[in-house]
């Protein structure tokens, strides 16, 4: 395999390599090489990168921490340009009565930034501590756990149109967000490399109130005595919860949930649950019914279970992992394994969550 070699663009403020090993920009570590990868640690660079006349009409793929993202599914090789937005840097921007509004840099670590938050005494963001990834991945997919997503702080971000240059700010209602999706997703922009966002700003209420009413949450302050939560206690209890359920990415490759939680009309739940009572389900505001998927997985027989060199974890069946060696291929038929199973025992349809560039 040739080395990667460094390379110069049009413009000194765009790093650019030829022939980048993506392996470690993963967190499923599977093996995959871009032909070109541009590194931005400035939103000047992401400007200068849309007008780089060498680079215009290259297929493009921004890419934040990697750990929702599956390579290699076709050729190991992104035959294009990979964007890696390394913007960095968080301040406190503006503050009233109700809010304080807090900006971060698109390449800021999300964990990282979650804590800092925290220390600087401005709770908010406690529920979504530990998920992998970037800043300005989060609003891409809608980041959520243990009852909050990304959605209901974010503010606004500023993203730089990677075909023209131009800054754009998208306000919440602007990012169009559902369930893990935005309109990044919905328009295909995350695939297509339209965008790169370089910072995020959320609002964090003044008027906290600690959000517990997800049962594992709840069992693990009971646990501690813990009756009224700081913000710092919940993410200690979200973080611990995390670590005892979901593996290290460093020490066993893994893309955390693999799956989205299905959608399904209320009869559909309610046929369900007459016959497996056990089956989770959460009704939402439109009068569908989010089910457990990772019930659903190992129900069908799948926790556990591997297939090749990558298998359902063992602690929570939603979890892709990789034992050691697989390719984007050995991914995509242990999820079309998964997806046949579960859609012949109980009818219901699987979603992945990673995107496959």
């Amino acid at each position: 395999m040739p080395a990667m070699t460094v390379s110069t663009a049009s413009d000194p403020r765009i790093e650019l390599c030829r022939n980048a090993d993506l392996t470690t920009r993963n967190t499923l570590a599977l093996p995959a090489r871009a032909r070109l990868l541009a590194t931005l640690r400035t939103p000047d660079a992401a400007r200068a990168l849309a007008c780089d006349a060498r680079l215009r009409g290259e297929p493009r793929f921004v890419l934040g921490g990697g750990s929702n993202l599956v390579f290699g599914s076709g050729s190991a090789l992104f035959d294009g340009l990979v964007v890696a937005v390394d913007i960095r840097g968080r301040r406190l921007l503006a503050e009233d009565a109700e809010a304080r509004y807090v900006e971060a840099g698109g390449g800021e670590c999300w964990h990282d930034f979650v804590c800092w938050t925290l220390a600087q005494g401005w709770p908010g963001l406690e529920n979504l501590a530990l998920i992998p990834g970037t800043v300005g991945a989060a609003p891409v997919q809608n980041i959520g756990a243990y009852g909050l997503e990304v959605a209901e702080r974010l503010h606004a971000l500023t993203a730089v149109d990677l075909r023209s240059g131009d800054t754009v700010r998208f306000d919440n209602a602007a990012c169009r967000f559902a369930y893990r999706d935005s309109v990044f997703k919905r328009e295909g922009w995350h695939l297509d490399g339209r965008y790169a966002i370089v910072a995020v700003t959320f609002r964090l209420p003044r008027r906290w109130q600690p959000l517990t009413r997800y049962a594992d949450v709840e069992r693990e302050l009971a646990a501690q005595g813990i009756a009224q939560p700081s913000a710092r206690q919940v993410a200690d209890a979200v973080i611990a919860i995390r670590r005892r359920k979901l593996p290290d990415p460093a020490v066993l490759p893994n893309a955390g949930s693999f799956f989205h939680n299905p959608l399904v009309d209320a009869a559909v739940a309610a046929a369900l649950a007459a016959r497996h009572p056990d089956l989770p389900g959460h009704p939402q505001p439109d009068g569908r019914v989010k089910l457990a998927a990772g019930w659903l997985i190992e129900h069908a027989g799948w926790k556990g279970r591997d297939l090749g060199p990558v298998g359902m974890y063992e602690k929570q069946a939603l979890v892709l992992v990789n034992r050691g060696g697989a390719t984007g291929r050995d991914v995509r038929a242990l999820m079309a394994a998964v997806q046949a199973d579960v859609q012949a025992r109980f009818g219901v349809a699987l979603t992945p969550e990673p995107v496959f560039p």
